[in-house]
């Protein structure tokens, strides 16, 4: 999770961070070569310097996997209480060390390593158990015009989009505070 947003929800309590799932492929739209210049002018351009700067360990990873699994599988785990942290650790899973987190075992290792039931996330995986959340994160995400991540959505009515610095959320908040 960004630094920032973390920040901000430790200096301001009333402020209530929800993640939502959000596919920036969906299938059939294609994935990105991860050998292609694109990600790596990107990367090279924007991302690593930006991490550096907010001092985050990050790596292209090798893979561009379908995200839908991962969404489901997230939450999966916010019901059993884990949101924050197994989301966390597929963060780390796919940005540190490039593991493939369309992978149903990628997944359930994950959960397994936080002492939580692998096969029970492989079940609902397997089932699609989650799979009616993911799609309704996705309409709302739709209805709400969003197109990138991360994308902060205040009230419903104002957003803003992109890694932001903690000074730039809490201005967006006291904004949307103005609003209501």
């Amino acid at each position: 999770m960004e630094p920032a947003v973390r920040e901000l929800e430790k200096k301001d309590p009333a402020v209530a961070i929800v993640w939502r799932a959000f596919e920036l492929r969906p299938d059939p739209v294609p994935t990105l070569d991860p050998n292609g210049d694109y990600l790596h002018n990107v990367w090279g351009s924007s991302v690593y310097p930006l991490a550096e700067q907010l001092g985050i360990d990050i790596k292209l990873p090798p893979v561009q996997p379908r995200s839908r699994r991962a969404h489901e599988a997230a939450h999966w785990a916010r019901r059993h209480g884990k949101f924050r942290e197994y989301n966390d650790a597929l963060f780390r899973a796919f940005f540190q060390r490039g593991e493939d987190i369309g992978n149903i075992d990628v997944l359930t290792r994950l959960a397994s390593d936080m002492v939580l039931d692998g096969d029970d996330l492989r079940e609902a995986l397997d089932n699609h158990l989650h799979l009616e959340n993911v799609l309704a994160d996705e309409l709302e995400a739709k209805k709400l015009g969003l197109r990138g991540v991360p994308a902060f959505i205040a009230n419903r009515k104002i957003a803003l989009s992109g890694v932001q610095s903690l000074d730039s959320l809490r201005k967006f908040v006291e904004h949307a505070r103005s609003l209501s």
